[in-house]
């Protein structure tokens, strides 16, 4: 690919994923001469599409929040042709099925929080009511600044009582975050409280994929290179596996999962990593006719969702698409399917599986005290940013790798020669429009 003998280009980003490609974006609107490498055959990091059989299907089970600042910056949203869930989830269990809305979203099924023997006991519904008015009104910097315990402690602060944190939050957290015990930091929590209830949960037409696909789309032919891996980072140049070395005038961005970037830069602390398999099958009649996700009360799967019914395209042939989320890796195929028919009350001998997905670093921990962003800068010349550097979310990823921009240019602005020179703006990419409150 390279001898070294040349400059590559000022900054090499490893990566391109949401956070490499935000800082691709950034840099290049700076004026700066990017050159983005990536691993894999697209681009993408964990946001990525595959078609198995002419299923469209997302390396495990995802959803797009709209309502994330970084995401309505730099996405157009409609070119994605999204395609809302079912504001809020249902409850399945052995007390039962029971809906968990967002009354302010669905009234007309409001009443089944109030209803004697729901999910949700009376008196829980003015803290739960509190709670979600607390945070959808709150600027986001008071939540950022507001002291930072578990968010089962900070649920249970606010009222909340044991049986619908644990039976109720509990479970469809678990799905959030990818944990069991609700150790994940209270500042995070009512964050992506506030976005939950500030927009809407959805999937682009073309599936989780299209996300970073219409990133990379931002920079110029050439300057995004698939199938590059690279071997060792240094000061400013990468080694590749071919072994060809391509020099950086300025910079090396590092901007990969952190497993990787731990690789990459020696020393580099990380994250203890969130473990999920999803289960994709294929039903000959859907087991729900709502996209609607199902979340199940007594954890034997973290939550289960008929994708066809959100996106009806992600299957070639009518036939139902189902994705049954498990905690860790070992999850068994046969257990996760009888428990996916057991929560919609249907017979799974008919149902075909796919593929799995079994991703060991699908998100980074989060527990309290949880620092929000940190800073870019390792050493000189080089740079990281990623989810595993703010929060785990594709809010999180973006932020994190616009500070990195930032970082990347005030250092160059200061290296140059000459007279002192301000640091370069980042230009606020172009907000694009985007649905209101409700993706429908």
């Amino acid at each position: 690919m390279g001898t070294g003998r040349e400059t590559a280009a000022e900054v090499i980003v490893v990566g391109a994923g949401p956070a490499g490609l935000a800082c691709a974006l950034d840099l290049t609107a700076a004026g700066r001469d990017v050159l983005v490498l990536e691993a894999g055959d697209e681009v993408g990091g964990r946001m990525r599409t595959d078609v198995v059989q002419g299923f469209r299907l997302d390396r495990g089970f995802q959803v797009f929040n709209t309502a994330y600042p970084q995401v309505r910056r730099r996405v157009d949203l409609k070119a994605l042709r999204l395609h809302p869930f079912t504001p809020g989830f249902l409850l399945a269990g052995g007390r039962g099925r029971f809906p968990v809305v967002d009354p302010t979203r669905r009234p007309g099924l409001a009443l089944e929080l109030l209803r004697p023997g729901g999910a949700v006991p009376l008196r829980d519904v003015p803290a739960l009511g509190l709670l979600g008015l607390r945070d959808a009104v709150l600027p986001a910097g008071v939540l950022k600044r507001a002291p930072d315990v578990s968010t089962a402690r900070a649920l249970r602060a606010a009222g909340v009582s044991r049986r619908t944190v644990e039976g109720v939050l509990g479970p469809f957290l678990a799905g959030v975050f990818l944990e069991e015990g609700l150790e994940t930091s209270s500042r995070l929590f009512h964050l992506v409280w506030r976005s939950m209830l500030r927009g809407s949960l959805c999937l682009p037409q073309e599936g989780i994929g299209a996300v970073p696909r219409q990133l990379a789309r931002g920079l110029a032919a050439g300057r995004v290179v698939c199938g590059a891996r690279v071997e060792r980072v240094g000061r400013q140049e990468v080694l590749l596996a071919d072994g060809s070395v391509l020099r950086a005038g300025g910079a090396v961005v590092v901007a990969t999962g952190m497993a990787q970037a731990a690789r990459l830069l020696p020393g580099l602390p990380v994250p203890a990593g969130r473990a999920v398999t999803t289960f994709y099958h294929v039903a000959p009649v859907s087991p729900l006719r709502e996209p609607t996700l199902v979340v199940d009360a007594d954890r034997r799967v973290l939550n289960t969702v008929v994708l066809s019914e959100v996106v009806p395209r992600c299957s070639p042939d009518g036939r139902a698409l189902v994705s049954t989320s498990v905690l860790g890796l070992d999850a068994d195929e046969g257990a996760a399917r009888l428990r996916a028919g057991e929560l919609y009350g249907v017979d799974t001998s008919r149902w075909r599986t796919l593929t799995d997905y079994r991703i060991a670093d699908a998100l980074p921990a989060g527990p309290a005290p949880l620092p929000l962003s940190r800073s870019a800068r390792w050493a000189p010349g080089q740079y990281v940013c990623g989810d595993h550097r703010a929060t785990a979310s594709v809010q999180g990823a973006l932020a994190s790798g616009a500070r990195a921009a930032r970082e990347v240019l005030a250092d160059l602005a200061e290296r140059a020669p000459g007279p002192a020179r301000a640091p370069v703006p980042v230009p606020a990419p172009e907000r694009r429009p985007g649905p209101g409150r409700d993706a429908r």
